[in-house]
């Protein structure tokens, strides 16, 4: 049987991809799986961040050897010229901490993705594509492309836009725990009594619906071939 993973930092970011697959929780990491006679897919969320995304993959691991793996979720855009809602393959990850490059496999998309250790707000957003020419910005995908690598496992990277390169959004670093867990309850009182902030936070959630949505049938295109 062909074991298929998929790695998201956030449950919402694959909600229109496993509505209706079982799904159970382990330490602090959820998973979801749809099997048939030839095919196992297993998606897997344990936070934000590499540590984070290297948890998930290790759960996973841990019930087989893996055939295939996809990192997919949630980017702000370094380019004007990709749409917020949208969802692109990405055709490889730059780790900014270790300035490692990773290819994905040969037929995905040319865009490039950087994966940084932070939530990229406005400033950072245009240093690193300054630094880095790159299209989308992370803090996931590096670890799952270094895994991979590891492994020789294929590897894609489906990412769809949630912010674009000038939205100006609240620091959401501050709410992530070191687990890497969204301090959900904490950030809605914080921004509950700040209304200015909630054009930028309603339009950010519309398009980050819209993207899961884009990256659920981008990877069902990618995986329906297969089975």
């Amino acid at each position: 049987m062909t074991r298929v993973a998929i790695i998201a930092a956030l449950p919402g970011e694959l909600k229109p991809l496993v509505r209706g697959w079982p799904t159970s929780s382990r330490d602090g990491i959820q998973f979801w799986v749809q099997r048939d006679e030839e095919e196992e897919w297993i998606a897997a969320c344990a936070g934000a961040g590499q540590a984070a995304a290297t948890r998930a993959f290790a759960a996973i691991e841990d019930g087989g050897p893996i055939d295939l793996i996809y990192s997919v979720g949630w980017v702000g855009a370094l380019t004007t010229e990709v749409a917020s809602g949208s969802a692109h393959n990405i055709g490889g990850v730059i780790d900014v901490r270790t300035g490692e490059r990773f290819n994905c496999e040969a037929d995905a998309g040319p865009r490039w993705l950087v994966t940084s250790p932070i939530v990229a707000g406005e400033a950072e957003k245009q240093r690193l594509a300054s630094a880095y020419k790159a299209d989308f910005v992370d803090m996931e995908a590096a670890a799952v492309a270094r895994l991979a690598a590891m492994r020789g496992i294929p590897f894609y990277a489906i990412k769809g836009v949630s912010d674009g390169f000038h939205d100006r959004l609240p620091d959401f670093n501050r709410f992530i725990l070191p687990s890497g867990q969204f301090q959900l309850a904490r950030f809605v009182l914080f921004a509950v009594f700040r209304p200015w902030l909630w054009p930028a936070l309603i339009r950010m959630g519309e398009n980050s619906r819209k993207a899961s949505k884009a990256i659920a049938e981008s990877l069902l295109d990618h995986l329906n071939p297969r089975g």
